[in-house]
């Protein structure tokens, strides 16, 4: 399980922090226009990462176009954990509010959270089933490697799955 998890987060990583290779990165890159050419910046890493390790290039082909579903999936998922954000916002300033209002935010919130990990999970094996166990292996010390790249704090990959 941590293994999978790992590698969901890693692809993940990898998509949201390749706009980091960029030196308009962080709170620019998800301004206004350019939060697109974040997410395309993370997918053409992607599709490099996996031209350099999926041979058949009929599945490479598939597995890039399961990792567009990715991207479209997190878009969403950040799309909708801004609306939930704006809506605690408004909630906040409210002096009649109740918790239960708050409660009822969160709720939500968690439940789409999930939805869309359901659905990466989901994406994930699909793509996972199109590669060979060797493919797999390269494509996610690859991505280990590239997002620790980005990682801030100074600690440096992570090691193992």
């Amino acid at each position: 399980m941590r293994r999978m998890q790992l590698a969901v987060l890693s692809l993940a990583g990898v998509l949201a922090m390749a706009g980091c290779s960029s030196p308009h990165h962080h709170r620019g890159m998800m301004e206004g226009g350019k939060s697109e050419a974040y997410w395309q910046k993370g997918q053409q890493d992607m599709a490099a990462l996996i031209d350099r390790t999926v041979k058949d290039q009929e599945k490479a082909k598939q597995v890039k176009a399961i990792v567009g579903d990715i991207v479209t999936e997190l878009k969403s998922g950040r799309e909708q954990e801004r609306a939930y954000h704006r809506q605690l916002y408004t909630l906040n300033a409210s002096y009649t509010a109740a918790p239960e209002d708050f409660t009822k935010i969160l709720d939500e919130g968690n439940n789409q959270r999930m939805r869309t990990s359901a659905k990466i999970l989901s994406l994930r094996f699909k793509m996972k089933d199109l590669m060979t166990a060797d493919e797999w292996k390269a494509l996610s010390d690859q991505m280990l490697s590239y997002s620790s790249k980005y990682q801030h704090g100074g600690a440096g990959a992570k090691t193992g799955y």
